[in-house]
């Protein structure tokens, strides 16, 4: 498992924490087709986050 904070900037789509917490509050941040506004959501294999048009797999 991992966080949605940990796993965006771990794939590169976000620099820093603070960058990925405010596009999570501010709604930026889909999982698994859904709006997801807590960084801390914890992150499953398989799950798919999108963000700014692009599809991540947790993997």
């Amino acid at each position: 498992m991992i966080r949605l904070g940990q796993f965006l900037k771990l794939a590169g789509v976000m620099d820093t924490g603070g960058e990925a917490k405010s596009a999570i509050v501010a709604g930026e941040v889909a999982v698994n087709g859904e709006a997801e506004v807590r960084r801390g959501r914890q992150l499953h294999r398989g799950d798919v986050v999108e963000i700014d048009g692009e599809r991540l797999r947790v993997a």
